[in-house]
């Protein structure tokens, strides 16, 4: 860190570890980016991201087909979430810190996170029911695979397990994005998509996108999954998904390093949409 840096920071800023601070900073001027993209770039970004992540069910359903084994096909799940890293797409669950952090410094206003939120999540679903359908279509002989994985979803009770699979669901993936973000090497990033994949896919945590896409290519291959039934699932699973992210990872985060967001706060304007110097 600069020595300008440190004395426009001033002593509040020798509590926290320099690395802290880099990835701090890294992160809120990523999360600010996000913010303030066009929406048209929003939806293509979560377009591509529902498309890519498809990609990562498709591994998952060749793998669980050929082996019955769970967690081989979260291993091979984690092609979809290497996809949308190495191709700068954007998963929705992917925005529940870094946009986040810039909302708490006053980068950006609620309604440019709640515009991005609706935009990626979407574009996620329909480029994921767009990339199902042609799975489905190209691999027939997986239709009972896809729907007893779809039933494990749908059918499940609303109960403190099912709530907790989800928050387990928002926090893992929102540690793998902090991981990434924090990572030097793209190799890193990649292994943290890996082992994000594993534990997403392998162990069945309740995913709003992933799941939804499984639940997508059953219905699209003759399920009897009625649309509200989904909508149920996907509705409470979303909620916890935001919780279990921004509870579980980002609020810990904002409160480790809370004099860097009390600083930025402090330098931002009252309306933080407008036009301001870093």
């Amino acid at each position: 860190m600069s020595e300008e840096r440190r004395r426009e920071l001033g002593d509040n800023e020798f509590a926290i570890e320099e690395h802290l601070q880099e990835a701090f900073e890294s992160t809120m001027e990523e999360g600010a980016e996000r913010l303030q993209r066009t929406f048209r770039a929003v939806v293509i970004t979560g377009f591509f991201g529902g498309m890519e992540v498809g990609l990562g069910v498709m591994a998952y359903l060749a793998v669980l087909h050929e082996t019955g084994s769970h967690l081989l096909a979260g291993l091979a799940f984690s092609v979809g979430l290497i996809a949308v890293l190495l191709a700068h797409s954007e998963l929705f669950t992917e925005d529940f810190h870094m946009p986040v952090m810039a909302l708490v410094t006053r980068q950006a206003s609620i309604w440019k996170l709640l515009r991005l939120w609706a935009g990626t999540l979407g574009s996620n679903l329909v480029g994921g029911w767009v990339i199902m359908w042609l799975v489905m279509q190209a691999f027939p002989e997986w239709r009972l695979t896809v729907a007893e994985s779809a039933y494990h979803f749908v059918d499940a009770p609303f109960s403190l397990q099912t709530v907790c699979l989800a928050l387990l669901g928002g926090s893992t993936m929102t540690l793998m994005t902090r991981m990434q973000k924090g990572a030097k090497t793209e190799i890193v990033r990649v292994v943290a998509a890996i082992g994000g994949g594993f534990l997403l896919a392998g162990l069945q945590l309740f995913h709003s996108i992933l799941d939804s896409l499984l639940v997508f290519g059953a219905i699209q291959s003759g399920a009897d999954i009625p649309f509200l039934q989904w909508l149920g699932w996907f509705s409470y699973t979303l909620l916890f998904n935001i919780v279990g992210g921004i509870a579980l990872v980002t609020t810990l985060r904002i409160v480790r390093t809370k004099e860097l967001v009390a600083h930025y706060r402090d330098r931002s304007p009252a309306d933080p949409d407008a036009p301001h110097d870093r």
